[in-house]
């Protein structure tokens, strides 16, 4: 695979930095109506459960930015290596969480997005920062890592 960037890929990263709960209803810029989404915790098919659920999602955050790293572009293929720093109240006591992540994308003839695949790890998210699971993992973690 290349190692190239272009305008789609470019636009796309640009509109996940300004992403929040005021514009999650210009998502349908970005996705086909047809689009499938998957992460480590859900599975969205459609534009407007995906709209729905970065609605809800971005509802209670106080600050989400992507920091982009290495991005690669092939035909219709794309891969964007990211490092994502969230706040939320109810996670971490509200401090800054920072996450690393690659998204997986798949264009459509018209430039938009029809298929979005992330992978992260959902434990350094989301049950890490539990208050009362979040322990347990980090106990299992060390436990594994010796």
């Amino acid at each position: 695979m290349a190692a190239t960037s272009d305008d789609r890929l470019e636009a796309f990263c640009a509109f996940f930095n300004k992403l929040d709960k005021s514009c999650t209803n210009e998502l349908f810029k970005f996705y086909t109506p047809d689009v499938t989404f998957i992460d480590p915790l859900h599975r969205i098919e459609g534009s407007e459960a995906l709209e729905r659920y970065f609605s809800t999602l971005y509802e209670n955050v106080t600050a989400c930015q992507f920091r982009f790293h290495e991005r690669q572009v092939s035909g219709d293929q794309a891969f964007a290596i990211w490092t994502m720093s969230l706040t939320h109240p109810r996670l971490d006591g509200g401090r800054e969480i920072q996450v690393d992540g690659c998204s997986h994308l798949t264009f459509a003839a018209d430039g938009r997005v029809m298929r979005h695949r992330d992978y992260f790890d959902a434990g350094a998210l989301l049950y890490e920062r539990l208050p009362l699971l979040g322990g347990v993992i980090r106990l299992v973690k060390k436990q594994i890592d010796g």
